[in-house]
């Protein structure tokens, strides 16, 4: 397929589509297919069935919509008006639907979300444009919205150097937490010299909470496919990757889909759109090992070894796969690609702030009335998505902390609800903007608790390589045992913090380095809950049950005790 085809096969697509003057669109992510989304959408196009519209009504099976605790959703789009949402929709619900918003034009007066609810006024939809709008197992629906437009212009009218370049001055950074500017590490690929390249997609996204890239690769594949194929381009590779957690067999599967109807169609593979440029792309699955979000263990899973990391230098950009330079992208980040190029630079750096640019997509969780997953324009504040987007905290509970950058982020109290969502601010704050994960607290939340959740899950996740996040995150965590259950004393916090230290400053990789965040944050901004546990034995929130006493006051009133019987001894004789 060339350039003049691709036109072709998007205004095809297009008047196709224009000829129902209904569409319902069906959510198909994970959160909603697990609470009964095939149901309906088999409800849905059985009743335009027996209905007979069907040349008048499409039913389409889309990705993730956002408001994922209300699932299942249904969209209803009828030309002209405004679209009508429905939330945790049931096959009757369904059927009613059909019978009284399609075919009468009578919205049902049930389960409709407010259009101008703030959950979607606030956002800014870059990178998910298109979920719960494309069926994501469709190439058509994608090239219909514009796919592969972007590539083929970068193939035709730009070289491998200008595409670097372009992406640099649009000031996008890495989307998997550590924030390296993505154009520098494209460019410093591209200037290898070497008769084999590769591009990776790493999709092993692991924190608690976290679902940005499942959503991405279930809801709109080809974006991210499209993203990997210009950078190949850009950086002079012939093969990708797509990492992809065992967990998220969807996702697996559609990017599968995705991958062989862009090959038929030639979009993938040899001669891409009649050019010189060679481009295949793999799913390799992960078995689940968190540590393999770490690059260097990722690309050992990738060859078949055991996921550990090594030392860097080299870095993957210098010696990666099989000993070739490795460019290696979050799929968020290849996710804004497509818009980057088809926009230009200057479009993307006008959004967000001076040095964190674009969009970031957070998968909001815990104690928020609106739970769901949210793109929001860098700089946006803590108290906006909490507040507004998230339409607050249930049963009028005061907010207590809201914990970003999952094991490896920290705490933000309540006094600093309205920091800009940025790297330099978080980062300033003693927490991270990770991938992603935004988990909102109460106060009914023990943060003594909360550090020794993550502390447990990275003591477990740990590869064991290194003895400082093997042994270390272990005794951090009996520490935090200890204060949780009421045996600690002032002695341990000394203790945890010379280990939060050590850690952090000696561990091999990522994991191990920012394991301690967590802890340090909870001890900077609530060391009055430490200080409740240790000296009062008394857990603020009712969390921990305080069942244990220091050792040292068991071995002080055992010497008080046999004290006092010899006295009363002496004093009968």
């Amino acid at each position: 397929m060339n350039r003049v085809e691709l036109q072709a096969l998007a205004e095809r697509e297009r008047d196709a589509q224009a000829e129902f003057r209904c569409r319902l669109l069906c959510c198909a992510s994970t959160p909603c297919l697990s609470s009964g989304g095939t149901a309906v959408q088999e409800a849905l196009q059985a009743r335009v069935s027996e209905s007979g519209v069907d040349a008048e009504v499409q039913v389409v099976s889309t990705g993730c919509m956002g408001p994922c605790s209300r699932g299942p959703v249904v969209t209803v789009q009828v030309a002209g008006q405004p679209d009508t949402v429905y939330e945790q929709v049931t096959p009757d619900l369904a059927r009613r639907i059909v019978d009284e918003h399609v075919a009468q034009g009578t919205p049902v007066e049930t389960n409709v979300l407010p259009a101008d609810m703030p959950f979607f006024a606030k956002q800014q939809k870059v990178v998910l444009a298109n979920s719960g709008v494309v069926d994501p197992e469709r190439l058509e629906d994608y090239v219909a919205q514009g796919g592969y437009a972007a590539m083929a212009n970068a193939l035709r009218e730009m070289t491998p150097e200008e595409v670097c370049r372009e992406i640099i001055a649009s000031g996008l950074r890495g989307r998997g937490g550590a924030g390296y500017p993505a154009g520098l590490k494209w460019d410093m690929v591209r200037k290898e010299q070497s008769d084999k390249k590769y591009v990776v997609a790493n999709g092993d996204e692991g924190d608690p909470g976290a679902y940005m890239d499942r959503t991405l690769m279930e809801s709109d594949p080809h974006r991210v496919l499209e993203g990997m194929a210009i950078a190949g381009y850009a950086v002079g590779a012939d093969q990708g990757f797509i990492y992809v957690r065992g967990e998220y067999p969807v996702a697996a599967k559609r990017l599968e889909r995705a991958i062989r109807s862009a090959e038929r169609r030639g979009l993938l593979g040899s001669r891409i759109m009649d050019s010189g440029f060679n481009f295949r792309i793999d799913v390799r699955i992960g078995a689940g090992a968190f540590v393999c979000g770490e690059e260097t263990a990722l690309m050992a899973s990738i060859m078949g070894m055991r996921g550990q990391p090594v030392p860097r230098p080299p870095y993957p950009a210098q010696s990666g796969l099989w000993g070739k330079p490795t460019l290696i992208n979050n799929v968020e980040t290849f996710g804004n690609i497509v818009p980057i190029v088809s926009n230009g630079s200057a479009w993307f750096a006008g959004i967000g702030t001076e040095k964190s640019k674009g969009t970031k997509i957070f998968a909001l969780a815990g104690k928020v009335n609106n739970t769901g997953l949210i793109e929001v324009p860098m700089g946006i504040s803590l108290r906006e998505i909490v507040f507004d987007i998230g339409g607050g905290i249930p049963d009028g509970a005061a907010f207590k902390a809201a914990q970003t950058g999952g094991p490896s982020g920290g705490c933000i109290p309540s006094d600093y609800l309205d920091t800009p969502m940025d790297y330099e601010s978080l980062r300033e704050l003693g927490s991270i903007m990770g991938s992603g994960g935004l988990i909102v607290m109460d106060e009914h939340s023990c943060m003594v608790d909360v550090a020794k959740y993550f502390m447990e899950f990275c003591m477990d996740e740990s590869c064991g390589k290194c003895v400082p996040c093997r042994v270390g995150t272990v005794q951090m965590y009996r520490i935090l045992e200890r204060v949780t259950n009421g045996s600690a004393t002032h002695r341990d916090l000394d203790t945890l913090r010379e280990l939060c230290t050590m850690v952090r400053e000696t561990s091999l990789c990522g994991l191990g380095q920012s394991a301690p965040n967590p802890v340090l944050s909870t001890l900077r901004y609530y060391m009055d809950e430490y200080e409740a546990h240790i000296d009062g034995r008394t857990c603020p929130a009712e969390v921990c049950e305080m069942t244990e006493v220091p050792v040292l006051e068991l071995v002080t009133a055992g010497h008080g005790h046999n004290g006092a019987g010899a006295m009363h001894t002496e004093e009968a004789a």
